[in-house]
C-alpha cells in the first residue's frame, strides 16, 4: 500500500480544465482513491462556501475531505464541518486595507457566507469571481465601513497592466504586516500574515492524524507553491508557471489532459 493518504489539489489550472469542469476520468479517480484509504483536500484561493460544490461532486463527505480555502486562512472537514484552522486579518486591518486600496483604480471584494460585497457590482472581474464561487453579490457603499467582521481575504481586481504597474504601492503600507499577492494577473490580494495553503494545511493534518509524509500536492501557479514545497510529492501541471515546475519533484500532464490521474496512478494506485 501507498504511503500517500492525502491528495492536496489547487482548482483553478489544476482540478479544473480549461472549461472549468472536472473531467470524468480524473472525477473518477479521485472517488476511487477516497474509497481506497486516501482523503482529498481542496486548497485554493476561494472562499470556502466556493468550494462545497466541488467537495459534493467528489463525494469528499464521505470522507472526511477537507477545505483549505482563502489561500489557506481557513480549513474546514466537509463532513462534520468542524473548523481545523482560521486566521482572518483583524476588522482594524481590513477598513485600512480596503481605505487604501480605494485610491487606486482596481475593485474591491469581500466575502461573507455566501455573499461578496463590493462597492460595483459591474466592476472588473465581480461576475467572474461570483460565477467561480457560486456566490450572490450585494453592492455596498463605503466598503471600508461596512466591513465589521474579520475578513479571511480581501481581493482586488483590476486591468493586469495597470496592477502590474501599481502593486508596489498597493502593499507597500502593509508589506511587513499582511500577505500581500498575485493570485492571477488580474487579482491582487491581502490575507493575514503568515498564511499559505501549506501552514494551515500542516496544523489540520496533524490534528487528523497525517503530515507532510503522507501528501502528494498539484498545483499550477505561484500560490500553490507551498504546498508544492510541504508534500513528500509536489506535483506541478504540465501547464504550471517556470517557477512552480521548478519548485516541484515531478512534472504531469496539463489540467486538460488528466494530468492529476497520471501522478495518482503512479504514486497511490501502487
Amino acid at each position: 500500500m501507498s504511503e500517500i493518504k492525502v491528495i492536496v489539489l489547487d482548482i483553478d489550472g489544476t482540478l479544473f480544465n480549461d472549461e472549468q469542469k472536472i473531467t470524468p476520468k480524473t472525477k473518477e479517480a479521485l472517488i476511487r482513491a477516497q474509497n481506497e484509504g486516501c482523503i482529498v483536500v481542496l486548497a485554493s484561493g476561494r472562499p470556502t462556501s466556493g468550494l462545497w460544490y466541488i467537495a459534493d461532486e467528489l463525494e469528499m463527505d464521505k470522507h472526511h475531505g477537507l477545505l483549505c480555502s482563502f489561500n489557506g486562512s481557513r480549513v474546514v472537514d466537509t463532513l462534520t464541518t468542524e473548523i481545523y484552522f482560521n486566521a482572518p486579518m483583524s476588522v482594524e486591518d481590513g477598513r485600512k486595507v480596503l481605505e487604501h486600496v480605494s485610491k487606486f483604480d482596481v475593485n474591491p471584494m469581500i466575502y461573507k457566507d455566501r455573499y461578496l460585497y463590493t462597492p460595483d457590482a459591474y466592476a472588473y472581474k465581480v461576475k467572474y469571481e461570483s460565477d467561480l464561487g457560486r456566490l450572490l453579490v450585494c453592492e455596498v457603499s463605503d466598503i471600508d465601513l461596512f466591513l465589521d467582521w474579520q475578513a479571511n481575504k480581501i481581493l482586488t481586481s483590476g486591468d493586469p497592466e495597470y496592477l502590474q504597474a501599481h502593486y508596489k504601492e498597493l502593499m507597500e503600507p502593509f508589506k511587513d504586516t499582511l500577505n500581500c499577492m498575485f493570485t492571477a494577473d488580474f487579482y491582487f490580494e491581502f490575507t493575514a500574515k503568515g498564511i499559505d495553503k501549506a501552514k494551515a494545511l500542516g496544523i489540520a493534518l496533524e490534528k487528523i492524524g497525517y503530515s507532510a509524509e503522507n501528501c502528494i500536492a498539484f498545483g499550477d501557479a505561484q500560490n500553490d507553491l507551498p504546498i508544492i514545497r510541504f508534500a513528500k510529492i509536489g506535483v506541478a501541471m504540465g501547464n504550471a508557471t517556470d517557477e512552480v515546475k521548478a519548485a516541484a519533484d515531478v512534472i504531469t500532464d496539463t489540467n486538460n489532459n488528466d494530468g492529476i490521474v497520471k501522478m495518482l496512478n503512479q504514486y497511490v494506485f501502487v
